[in-house]
C-alpha cells in the first residue's frame, strides 16, 4: 500500500501570505496531484493483483466476492475523485482562471474562494463536500473498520489548534484563503481519499492472499507553521517521512542532536528563536536542518533536509506620559509591550544610566535616571529584544507665591495691612511635569523669613524665621502702619519624590509687599 503525505495545512493556512509562500502551494499542489495520478494506478494495479491472485486460487465463489467488492471499492473511489476534480474546477473558473489549467492568473482571490467554498449562509460547497468526505469514509469502513470520519470538525480534531477550534471544517480550510492554497487543500482531501482505498483494498488483498507494493520512493518532508517567527517566541515545524510503512522505525536529528520520533513516524520540532544578523527590513534568515535515518535493503539510508526560515525583529510599544525624555532622579514609569510575542513575553529590563524598577505587570519599569541620557535594554526569557535611547532632563525649579487674605500678593499696588493677617508661601510645580509624574512633582515651602520694614530699617522683632508654609502674622497686623512694606525671603523649599523621599531643591525667591 503506498504511503500517503500527511500535509499540516492549516497552520500555514493562517499566515498573511507573500508570493513565495502562494508559490510553494502551488508547487505542493501540484506534487500532490502528480502522486495522486500515480496512486490511482497502483490501486488499478492492486486490482489486477486480486483477480490474478483469485484466478490462482481457482475461482473460489468467497475470493470472486471479495474481487467483486475491490472493483466496487474502486468505482466508489473514482466517483469521490471525480467530485473533488469538479469542485477543482468550479473553483477555478470561480476565481477567473482557466479550468483544467496549472497556470494560474489569479493565485489569491480568498474573497472568490469564500464566495464559493463557505456561502452566505453555510451554503457554500465545502459544507456538501463535507458531507459527501464522510459518506466515502463511512463505505469505506465497512472494509477497514478503522476508518475515520475523513471531515473532522476542528473542536474534536487533536491536531488543531486551540485558537482555530471556535472554527467549522468549512471555515478551517477555506476562511482567508487564497485559490491556490484552496487548491492544495482539495489535493490533500482527494491524497487523503485514496489513503482510505489503499486502507480498504489491503484488507481485500490480504483475503486471498494478494501482495501489494508499499512504496518504490523515500524523501524527507519538513512542515512548518510558519517560516517566520519573531525572537523569542518558539519556531515550530514537522519532519516526516512522505511514505512509510509500519516495520520502519526513523531516527531523526535536528541541526545534528537527537530528535523525539512519535509513533506515527513525525518528528515534532520546537526551538526558541534567536535573534540574527537583522536587515534594513528586521527580518534576519537562517535555517535548520533535519536528518531521517532508516533501514533500508540491510543497511543505514539517511535522508537530509534543510529548512530555511526568517527571525523577524520583534517591534516594541513604549508608553508613557513623556517618552521623549525622562526626568532626572525621577520615577519615570513606561510600559513596554512586544504584541509578536503574544503570551510567551516574558520581559527583563536593564539600563545604563539609570536604575531600574520592575513593575508587578507584565512590561511595566520604572526607571530613575542618573545621567543625562539613560538606554533601556529589554529581553524575553534570556533572549535580547532591543533598547531605546531616552535624554533626561532636569527637573523644573517650582513656582513661589506668596499667598495673603486669599490672595496673591500685589507687590506694586500694595497690601491692606489687615489681609496680612494669614500669610502662606505655596511651591507650585511647573504643570507639564505635574502631568506627567505627579507623584514627584509635590513641593513644599518649609522655612523663610519675614521682615517689617519700615523707611529703610526693620522693626523691632524682625526679621522672624517661619517653618513650614503657613504664618501667623496677627504682631504685623498690629503693629504695621501706612507705607510699611513687607519682605519675605524663601530660605528652603523641598520637594517629595514617589518613594516618600524629600530633597531640598535651591530656590532663590524674595517678595517686597507694600502695605497700605
Amino acid at each position: 500500500m503506498i504511503g500517503m503525505m500527511y500535509l499540516v495545512l492549516t497552520a500555514l493556512l493562517a499566515l498573511q501570505v507573500n508570493s513565495a509562500i502562494l508559490l510553494k502551494f502551488k508547487f505542493l499542489d501540484d506534487s500532490l496531484l502528480n502522486i495522486n495520478e500515480k496512486v490511482t494506478a497502483d490501486h488499478d494495479g492492486t486490482v489486477k493483483s486480486i483477480q490474478a491472485q483469485v484466478a490462482k486460487n481457482q475461482n473460489q465463489k468467497q475470493d470472486l466476492a471479495v474481487l467483486e467488492q475491490s472493483k466496487q471499492v474502486r468505482e466508489r473511489t473514482k466517483s469521490m475523485i471525480s467530485y473533488l476534480r469538479g469542485v477543482r474546477d468550479e473553483l477555478l473558473v470561480k476565481t477567473e482562471n482557466v479550468k483544467g489549467s496549472n497556470v494560474y492568473k489569479n493565485v489569491s482571490a480568498e474573497d472568490k474562494v469564500a464566495m464559493y467554498m463557505l456561502g452566505g449562509k453555510k451554503n457554500g460547497e465545502a459544507y456538501k463536500m463535507k458531507d459527501e468526505l464522510n459518506k466515502y469514509s463511512d463505505y469505506i469502513k465497512g472494509f477497514a473498520p478503522d476508518a475515520k470520519p475523513l471531515a473532522i470538525e476542528p473542536k474534536d480534531d487533536p491536531s488543531v489548534t486551540k485558537d482555530q477550534k471556535n472554527k467549522n471544517f468549512a471555515e478551517l480550510n477555506f476562511e482567508n484563503t487564497p485559490v491556490v492554497a484552496a487548491l492544495a487543500v482539495l489535493s490533500q482531501k482527494e491524497a487523503e481519499v485514496l489513503k482510505y482505498e489503499a486502507d480498504a483494498l489491503a484488507k481485500l488483498s490480504e483475503k486471498v492472499g494478494a501482495k501489494t507494493i508499499v512504496f518504490d520512493k523515500i524523501g524527507a518532508f519538513a512542515s512548518a507553521e510558519s517560516n517566520t517567527v519573531a525572537a523569542g517566541t518558539k519556531y515550530k515545524a514537522e519532519l516526516f517521512l512522505t511514505a512509510s510503512a509500519s516495520s520502519i522505525t526513523p531516527v531523526m536529528t535536528l541541526n545534528g542532536s537527537p530528535l523525539k520520533v512519535g509513533p506515527d513516524g513525525r518528528g515534532k520540532i520546537e526551538f526558541t528563536a534567536t535573534p540574527g544578523a537583522f536587515d534594513a527590513a528586521g527580518n534576519a534568515k537562517k535555517t535548520w536542518t533535519g536528518t531521517v535515518r532508516i533501514r533500508n535493503a540491510g543497511r543505514d539510508t539517511t535522508f537530509k533536509v534543510t529548512v530555511p526560515y526568517v527571525v523577524s525583529k520583534p517591534v516594541m510599544q513604549i508608553q508613557s506620559a513623556s517618552v521623549q525624555a525622562l526626568y532626572f532622579k525621577c520615577g519615570n514609569k513606561l510600559n513596554v509591550q512586544v504584541p509578536a510575542l503574544g503570551a510567551q513575553y516574558k520581559p527583563g529590563f536593564s539600563a545604563s544610566g539609570a536604575q531600574v524598577i520592575t513593575g508587578e505587570k507584565t512590561g511595566d519599569v520604572t526607571l530613575v535616571p542618573n545621567s543625562r541620557e539613560v538606554t533601556l535594554n529589554v529581553s524575553s526569557g534570556g533572549n535580547a529584544i532591543g533598547s531605546q535611547t531616552f535624554q533626561v532632563r532636569p527637573v523644573p525649579k517650582p513656582e513661589i507665591k506668596c499667598i495673603v487674605g486669599g490672595r496673591e500678593a500685589n507687590e506694586k499696588q500694595g497690601t491692606p495691612i489687615t489681609a496680612v493677617r494669614n500669610l502662606s508661601l505655596r511651591a507650585v510645580a511647573d504643570q507639564g511635569f505635574q502631568t506627567f509624574l505627579p507623584d514627584d512633582a509635590k513641593y513644599r515651602v518649609t522655612r523663610y523669613e519675614v521682615t517689617l520694614v519700615r523707611g529703610k530699617r526693620p522693626v523691632s522683632g524682625f526679621p522672624r524665621v517661619i517653618d513650614g508654609p503657613e504664618a501667623n502674622l496677627s504682631d504685623v497686623v498690629n503693629t504695621a502702619r501706612e507705607g510699611d512694606r513687607l519682605y519675605i525671603e524663601v530660605k528652603e523649599v523641598r520637594r517629595m519624590n514617589f518613594r516618600g523621599e524629600q530633597e531640598e531643591v535651591r530656590v532663590s525667591k524674595q517678595f517686597n509687599v507694600p502695605l497700605i
